[in-house]
């Protein structure tokens, strides 16, 4: 049986999946029916067959590196086990040098992204972190520099005294070529105050990205999902990005990502279920019709998860990351990054086609 036979076990989604099936855009009310619903098998196959409509049987990876240069942070979020005080046990903040040989012990040639987040670190100027990006780009000029969320354009706006626009100007000067979706976590204000209340608020956030939109930067968008928002929020977030893409079409890419909760420091006590992750990215692709990709991250739910998720809305599965921090710091269990021949393996293992990309979904091979 196709689509365009499929009855829903849940009565309820007939409407929704009629306006799918007609290319009509969906109403919060209709995400939230879609949350409400148990009826996985329909939400999944109305989630593949839009992303058949966008991106046929094509999935993304991309060969990139993580790195955090410091961990020392002034906002003490509730889901995050990553952080510390500066005169903490584990703190650390790497020096010009240290950053070099960090990266230096790690790189390989394939290499074409580096993904820079860390902490919040006020001891440090604003030209600590511009230098950051001003020293990757020197020693590897060919690497694209995916570096600092939205929530961090807020921190170095306050530190340095100057407005969003100059910040991300100066960024871009120093080598910046687009900014990660992190920071966002829920985008409402119950949740932040609760979560998150030191950090960037929603407006911050989205601000940040029409910022970097409007200066020519294309961005990726995240959301933080599993602990103390509503589904209802859920879906907020969802629309608040679809509103700024609309306005600007700058995200690239949809990442849900689900919260970490192992260590009593997040102060969350249980994972997200395998149903909820697989309904959250099958919903994601369904309200965000203006955005191109949605992105399985394995480092949140496996690469089992990740592998199913190409039947349900994901056309990305990230990239091989060699070694990611905050999420493992939380208490992750999976691998803290994945081979190329693992991508691959994921990905045809689904039935897909596998397409190495650069940051920018230019494809650089065909597997």
């Amino acid at each position: 049986m196709n689509i365009l036979e499929l009855q829903p076990q849940d009565k309820s989604l007939a409407a929704i999946r009629e306006k799918v099936l007609h290319g009509e855009r969906l109403t919060k009310e209709d995400g939230v029916a879609l949350f409400q619903s148990n009826d996985l098998l329909t939400i999944g196959q109305l989630a593949n067959y839009v992303n058949q409509q966008k991106n046929g049987d094509n999935v993304y990876f991309v060969q990139n590196m993580y790195i955090n240069p410091t961990n020392v942070c002034e906002a003490n979020c509730r889901f995050c086990a990553f952080r510390r005080d500066i005169d903490e046990e584990g703190a650390y903040t790497m020096s010009m040098d240290e950053l070099l040989h960090y990266v230096e012990a790690r790189f390989y040639p394939g290499i074409r992204e580096f993904h820079i987040v860390g902490g919040h670190n006020q001891h440090q100027k604003f030209d600590y972190y511009l230098d950051t990006i001003r020293t990757l780009k020197k020693a590897y000029p060919n690497v694209a520099i995916k570096a600092y969320t939205g929530a961090e354009i807020e921190f170095f706006s306050r530190i340095a005294g100057i407005s969003f626009h100059e910040v991300i100007q100066e960024l871009i000067k120093a080598g910046l070529d687009t900014m990660p979706g992190g920071g966002a976590e829920i985008l409402t204000e119950r949740y932040r105050e609760k979560m998150s209340p030191e950090k960037a608020s929603t407006d911050d956030w989205l601000r940040a990205h029409q910022t970097a939109h409007e200066l020519g930067l294309k961005t990726h968008a995240t959301m933080l999902y599993g602990s103390i928002e509503t589904l209802e929020e859920r879906v907020i977030h969802m629309l608040r990005v679809r509103e700024l893409q609309d306005q600007t079409g700058g995200y690239m890419v949809f990442i849900p990502l689900a919260v970490q909760p192992m260590k009593a420091s997040a102060g969350i006590k249980r994972r997200t279920s395998a149903f909820d992750d697989l309904k959250t990215m099958a919903i994601s692709r369904l309200m965000l019709d203006n955005v191109q990709h949605m992105k399985a991250y394995f480092i949140n739910i496996g690469t089992q998860l990740t592998q199913i998720s190409l039947t349900m809305g994901a056309s990305d599965v990230h990239g091989t990351l060699v070694e990611e921090r905050i999420s493992h710091a939380a208490g992750a269990l999976t691998q803290a990054g994945l081979t190329v021949d693992d991508l691959v393996w994921l990905i045809q293992g689904a039935g897909k086609k596998a397409l190495e990309r650069d940051t920018f979904y230019n494809v650089i091979k065909e597997y």
